[in-house]
């Protein structure tokens, strides 16, 4: 059975054109193709990375975050309460204004003291600015390391005469370059996916996980497939623009406003550029039309191209937010990160005084610092 499995799932005709076998990437005279085999390392190089990463948000990110004044908002533990512990876990974390009214009842509070309960129960499970900042702080770093050693993979590719830059893209040679690169990001993405539920948990939640799938089975078809040029460019693309958004992340933590609108701003154009311009109009371009002119089509070359398309379909959806966020930066309204949850406060009330202004004031009794008509 496991035999008849693996004689389908490594099928030529899966991964490459009629008209070539696996026998045609056997290694020889010093050439070396990539194999399937190759990917087995990076399994354990995600364990080091998350090894790696741990110490670096301790020994290294929390002390700078302290030294640049990141500190952790004070948060009120709730009571423990059967009723309302039972009503958050198993039907919402929002209960409506019928849902606690019977709450009141049932436990005997005030409906501000329910209102207050879920707000507290809903900062329990929300990540501090500090864990925010850790986090941005290890990806931007990878981000950095991965964003050279994809532009030295592709120095390496312009000096092999050997490979050159047509579009025949299979029976490449594979660079030591190359190898490196792959097995890095193909690590650092299977971390990611090791670490997702104890990670920031933002509104892309579930579009986070798919970008995280599919980027890997991207990643290993484009490997065994030998599409790995192709490949080289998808990660260098996306690493450009994820270097500027994490270190916006980072300056927003800090609360240096300026600094990050300015770098978010050409996040955005460089966002647009490479992923909805150079990613559709070149590389899918490219991986779509001219493959044909030297093969016929075959399976593998639509369900790397598939993926491609899922990729894209995701850069939309992001791009979107974004637009949506460089509007409302636009027009002064940009408060916040809106793939982000942010923490409530703990009371909120509005008043009107005596001549007719609302004011608004949180838990502990302070103005909002501004009255509106």
């Amino acid at each position: 059975m496991i035999g008849t499995i693996s004689a389908w799932l490594w099928w030529d005709r899966l991964w490459l054109p009629g008209n070539l076998t696996w026998a045609d990437l056997e290694d020889e005279e010093g050439l070396v193709y990539a194999r399937a085999s190759h990917l087995y390392a990076t399994v354990p190089f995600a364990l080091v990375f998350l090894v790696v990463r741990y110490l670096f948000e301790r020994l290294i990110a929390a002390p700078l975050a302290a030294s640049i004044g990141i500190t952790e908002n004070p948060r009120y533990k709730v009571e423990h309460n059967a009723v309302l512990d039972h009503y958050f876990s198993t039907k919402s974390k929002h209960p409506r204004q019928a849902d606690i009214d019977g709450l009141c009842k049932k436990c005997s509070y005030s409906n501000r003291q329910v209102e207050r309960w879920f707000r507290r129960r809903r900062n329990q499970d929300r990540p501090g600015v500090l864990k925010k900042f850790r986090e941005a702080s290890w990806r931007l770093v990878f981000y950095l390391v991965a964003f050279v050693g994809g532009i030295i993979a592709l120095y390496d590719v312009s000096l092999s005469s050997s490979q050159g830059f047509s579009f025949n893209i299979y029976l490449l040679i594979l660079l030591h370059s190359q190898y490196c690169y792959y097995i890095v990001e193909m690590s650092f993405y299977l971390s990611l996916v090791l670490r997702i539920t104890f990670d920031v948990k933002r509104k892309d939640f579930k579009e986070q996980i798919v970008h995280h799938w599919a980027t890997l089975t991207l990643l290993a078809f484009s490997w065994c497939g030998n599409y790995i040029r192709v490949g080289t460019l998808v990660m260098l693309i996306h690493d450009s623009s994820d270097i500027l958004l994490e270190s916006a992340k980072i300056f927003n933590y800090a609360k240096w406003k300026r600094t990050c609108n300015g770098i978010f701003v050409v996040f955005a154009a460089v966002f647009i550029g490479t992923r909805l311009i150079i990613f559709p109009f070149w590389i899918i371009h490219c991986t779509w039309v001219y493959p044909p002119d030297y093969y016929p089509p075959f399976f593998g070359y639509y369900f790397f191209n598939l993926m491609l398309v899922i990729l894209l379909m995701l850069h939309i959806f992001w791009a979107y937010l974004i637009l949506r966020m460089v509007k409302m930066f636009v027009f002064g309204s940009l408060t916040k990160d809106e793939r982000s949850d942010n923490e409530e406060d703990e009371e909120t009330s509005v008043t009107e005084d005596n001549d007719g202004h609302v004011k608004v004031t949180n838990g502990c009794g302070a103005g909002g610092g501004a009255n509106h008509h």
